[in-house]
């Protein structure tokens, strides 16, 4: 990140957001914004995202040979979303990928922007590429439709390719899994285009605002449509231990056709004999105490026992913990949580926060019953001869 506030802070109402204090959390009306922003009304400043470039003939052959997704044949202008896996299968890295002809741009989380860019340029060994983070010249503003992002700055577009990447989370993408059921998956409404400027175009941006051509939604806006959405983020729903499986990935960001890369074996594995250790799922929260939990918070199982005494209280115990929240503005409370894969889908769920327990209603992004997306077929035991 480049540490200097975004010209969105000096917008009239604008309070930072306290996880990043260099772009805005809101504007004074978050539940307006939301529904501003849901309409294609609103754009949301994304400045403090990293931003990565790899240039150089070889470039789409190499990160095809890494990544989670396909490269290979990536056209100007189109975007992909791709994961960067250990060899465990545990996710490294998240970027959100568009081509110009001549490089490919990738977004991401702002931390990430460094030491990504660095990971990349030790990779390079005699491969025709050159990686740079170009994170301190330019920016990323987002919204739910390209007139939002038009009336406020036109993108970059070094190659005469305009650097708009949109979001494949409305559908799952060829070549991938979705454990989520496909009926009335929330996804599909999910419209998000990121959009990369130059820096100094921020301030070009922000007034459009004030002169009231597009308006703003602040950071939780962004955040409250995504949660609802069931769209995981590398920021939040990701932890050293996770896996692609576990928040539903598979969708969006993996091709199970390609070849060899890191940590492909775990993803297979996974896939086609075993279930995801953990579990991700939308949480409806009991907004009577006004309490909202924040990620870490512990989920915890409230199970009866089938016989208890006579004023004994239910068998309590830790089973997850929540990676996002946010207040929406028609759902409520809600959260995503990543709870353990035994968890029942019908077990009453608690969160506990400083001290109050909130009530917490379970729907399954992925199910508790996910199992193996492929017949294995069995072989025949050593000595038994077949009839």
């Amino acid at each position: 990140m480049t540490g200097s506030p975004s010209p969105f802070l000096a917008l009239p109402g604008a309070v930072a957001l306290e996880t990043s204090p260099g772009v805005a959390g809101h504007y004074g009306e978050p539940m307006i914004e939301q529904r501003r922003l849901e309409r294609g009304e609103a754009i949301v400043d994304l400045s403090d995202r990293g931003l990565v470039v790899v240039t150089g003939p070889d470039r789409l052959s190499w990160m095809h040979s890494m990544a989670s997704q396909s490269f290979t044949g990536l056209r100007p202008g189109e975007g992909i979303e791709a994961l960067l896996l250990d060899a465990s299968g545990r996710v490294e890295h998240a970027v959100h990928a568009v081509d110009d002809g001549e490089s490919v741009w990738l977004i991401v989380e702002g931390d990430e922007a460094a030491p990504l860019a660095a990971w990349l340029d030790r990779m390079r060994f005699m491969l025709r590429v050159e990686v740079a983070d170009r994170t301190a010249d330019l920016a990323v503003i987002a919204a739910m439709s390209a007139d939002a992002l038009d009336a406020a700055v036109a993108a970059y577009a070094p190659a005469g390719v305009a650097l708009d990447w949109f979001d494949p989370w409305a559908e799952p993408r060829p070549g991938g899994h979705q454990y989520a059921a496909a009926a009335g998956h929330p996804g599909a409404d999910w419209r998000w285009i990121e959009r990369i400027v130059e820096r100094a175009a921020l301030a070009d941006a922000a007034a459009s605002v004030r002169s009231g051509r597009v308006a703003a939604a602040g950071a939780l806006a962004a955040e409250a449509l995504r949660i609802a959405a069931w769209r995981p983020r590398l920021a939040t729903e990701v932890d050293e231990k996770t896996i692609p499986h576990e928040v539903d990935w598979l969708r969006s960001a993996v091709d199970l056709g390609k070849g060899c890369y890191k940590g492909q074996e775990t993803v297979a594995k996974v896939l086609n004999l075993g279930r995801p250790p953990r579990r991700l799922v939308l949480l409806h929260l009991d907004g009577s105490d006004t309490v909202l939990p924040v990620p870490g918070d512990e989920v915890v199982g409230e199970k009866v026992r089938p016989e208890p005494a006579e004023g004994e209280a239910p068998e309590r115990k830790v089973v997850g913990h929540v990676t996002s929240s946010a207040m929406h503005h028609e759902l409520g409370p809600i959260a995503l949580a990543l709870v353990k894969r035994a968890v029942p889908a019908d077990l009453p769920l608690i969160v506990e926060r400083h001290g109050v327990e909130v009530a917490a209603a379970q729907v399954e992004i992925v199910p508790a019953d996910a199992g193996a997306a492929v017949e294995v077929p069995r072989l025949p035991r050593l000595g038994v001869r077949k009839p």
